[in-house]
């Protein structure tokens, strides 16, 4: 069995409509580099909420999208340079259970300039197909 490699990917975004889907587009092709095909769903929709979110209400359209493979789990954060987005609050903790529902767990924590959210996506393993029953050859 190999060793898994930890990885880590920055990229470095002006939040705009045409540039979330672009950024959509370059994190799902570093997931299947990676190997982690599977977590391409849950990792761009996760993070098209958070951009959606800098793009209708940040002051700073500035942000930093990361992820982290640390051999079980991914970890992508998305930073930005505005404190508090003055979201109406409906909106916000709706898109914040979304990220709830397709991630295994999110979190953030405000930063010098700003904050970053957080969210993990683990790989789950295929679900095995049940054996069938050998049917015994008559004699």
């Amino acid at each position: 069995m190999e060793p898994t490699l930890s990885r880590h990917y920055h990229l470095d975004v002006e939040v705009g409509p045409e540039q979330i889907g672009q950024v959509e587009r370059i994190l799902a092709a570093h997931l299947r580099h990676w190997g982690l095909r599977t977590l391409a769903d849950p990792v761009c929709h996760c993070t098209r909420m958070l951009l959606q979110d800098i793009e209708d209400h940040g002051a700073d359209k500035t942000a930093v999208v990361e992820m982290w493979w640390t051999g079980q789990h991914l970890v992508t954060a998305v930073s930005d340079r505005n404190r508090d987005i003055a979201a109406p609050q409906d909106r916000r903790q709706d898109r914040l259970s979304r990220i709830a529902e397709w991630s295994d767990g999110w979190g953030s924590y405000p930063a010098p300039t700003g904050k970053t959210v957080w969210f993990t996506c683990r790989v789950r393993l295929p679900e095995a197909e049940p054996l069938a029953a050998a049917v015994p050859v008559p004699g």
